[in-house]
Order: structure tokens, then C-alpha cells, then sequence
């Protein structure tokens, strides 16, 4: 006879989707490892063998003395971190579950939720391990002097945030062309190992080399993010602006993709496959 209504506040709500969200993360950290610190330990040692294999190349081809005049294995790390995080991002978001999944059954959960989760246990994966390699460097082998954290610490956002952005595009026409975004992703990820110039600096590029690289956004915050890494480098043919327009326009389209796949996907277009 009787019926009580709750009428939840904006606050309530925004606690509520805040608490989803979380919850989300969590799940998605776990959903390939059996707990959350084997994934954390599994990626520390994906970015330590990353590391190595940069250094002893360098050392074996004599190309040492083509990096920033400063500390070699942070000039290595700087590159290897925002890269990985880049890549990183960009396969989080690509892997998220769409509106199609099994998930998207249960009331509260949508693909914002989802998309956001795999976004965030990304960037908690790759904070936490940045983090304990450059403490386990400092500790362990010299101390890491950087010029200007706060930038620094920027640049690894804005490298996520791309990835995240280029990411959401994918992610809108994975349901429409499923092969051509594992194409698609790996080439980005196969050609971001030489055009993304971890392994050089702009400023040493001639004029006609650099073209074939400043397309590329992460090209520009791995040379911004050695500008505040180290003191004696100042870069002069990048900027983050660039990189930052890039991810709002890919962002917005994305955004717009996903809005009208989730309004048209369907569990039967996949029943073939």
C-alpha cells in the first residue's frame, strides 16, 4: 500500500558513481592477474626489462653520447615511462567493455563506468611503477636528480591522457570493425618504438628528419618531459600544447563515436564471429 521513494541528492549521486567507479577500477586491475600486486609486480618488471634492453643497446652501439649530457639511465627511463604509459593507456581504454557486454546487464553499470576504470587502474598501475623504479634507482644504484617534478609529473599525465583519447576513438569503431582496431592498435604501438624519439632529442634532428616526427603527439611530450627532466636541455621544436590539442579533438570525437555505438551495438553482431 504504502511505497518509499528516495530521492537522492547530486551529492548522493556523485558519491554512488565515485563508489562504481572504484569498485570498477578494482576488478579491472584484478581481471588478468590473480590479485592486484602480482599485476603491480607484473608491470615493474615489464618496465625494468624495458629499461635494460635500452641501456645495453645504447651501450653496445656506442650511441651514449648521443643523449642529453646528464644522467644516461634517467635520459633512457624518461622515454621508456612516458611511452609505456602512452601505449598503456591506449590498450586500457581499447580493452574496456563495451555495451554489448555481459556486464552492461547490471543496472548500475554503463560503458562510462567501464571506460573510466580501465583509464584509471591504468594510470594507477603505471603511477605506482614509475614511482618504485625510480626509488628502487635512487636507493639502489644514484640518486635521480630532476630539474622540475611538477613538469615532469605533467608530461606523464598528458601522455596518458592521449593514450586515453586515441584510445576512445578506437574503442568507438571496435564494434563496427573489431580486426581493424587490433590492426590498428598495434601499428600505432609498433611505430611509436622509433617515432615516438625515446631514444633521441629533437634538438639534435635536421630540419628534413624532424618532419617525419612532429606529427606524432607523444614525439612532443617526451621532448617536453627532458625539458624539465634535465637542466641543460631546453627543447625548441616542441611544445605540449600540440599534444594536449590533439587529445581534446580525439577525445570529442571519440566521445561522440561511443555515444552512437551504444545507442546501435548489439550481442548478434558478433554471433559470427
Amino acid at each position: 500500500m504504502f511505497k518509499i521513494q528516495r530521492r537522492d541528492t547530486a551529492a548522493t549521486r556523485a558519491f554512488t558513481l565515485a563508489e562504481l567507479i572504484f569498485h570498477a577500477t578494482v576488478r579491472h586491475i584484478r581481471k588478468g592477474h590473480g590479485n592486484g600486486v602480482t599485476a603491480l609486480l607484473m608491470n615493474i618488471l615489464q618496465t625494468v626489462i624495458f629499461v635494460g634492453a635500452f641501456v645495453f643497446m645504447f651501450s653496445v652501439l656506442g650511441l651514449r653520447g648521443s643523449a642529453i649530457r646528464g644522467d644516461f639511465v634517467l635520459y633512457i627511463m624518461s622515454g621508456i615511462f612516458l611511452f609505456m604509459t602512452n601505449i598503456k593507456a591506449m590498450g586500457a581504454i581499447v580493452g574496456a567493455e563495451g555495451p554489448a557486454s555481459p556486464m552492461m546487464k547490471h543496472a548500475p553499470m554503463n560503458t562510462a563506468i567501464s571506460i573510466s576504470a580501465a583509464a584509471l587502474s591504468c594510470l594507477y598501475l603505471q603511477t605506482l611503477s614509475v614511482s618504485i623504479v625510480l626509488f628502487g634507482v635512487h636507493v639502489a644504484w644514484h640518486p635521480i636528480v630532476v630539474e622540475d617534478w611538477s613538469g615532469a609529473a605533467m608530461m606523464f599525465l598528458l601522455a596518458w591522457f592521449v593514450g586515453v583519447a586515441m584510445g576512445m576513438v578506437l574503442l568507438a569503431i571496435k564494434p563496427w570493425a573489431p580486426n581493424f582496431v587490433q590492426i590498428a592498435h598495434m601499428m600505432y604501438s609498433r611505430v611509436n618504438m622509433i617515432a615516438s624519439g625515446k631514444m633521441f632529442v629533437a634538438n639534435a634532428l635536421p630540419a628534413k628528419v624532424l618532419a617525419f616526427f612532429d606529427w606524432n603527439p607523444l614525439f612532443h611530450i617526451i621532448d617536453q618531459a627532458r625539458g624539465y627532466t634535465f637542466i641543460n636541455y631546453n627543447p625548441h621544436y616542441t611544445n605540449w600544447e600540440y599534444p594536449l590539442t590533439v587529445a581534446m579533438i580525439f577525445l570529442v570525437i571519440g566521445m561522440m563515436g561511443e555515444f552512437y555505438t551504444r545507442r546501435h551495438a548489439s550481442v548478434s553482431w558478433f554471433a559470427g564471429r
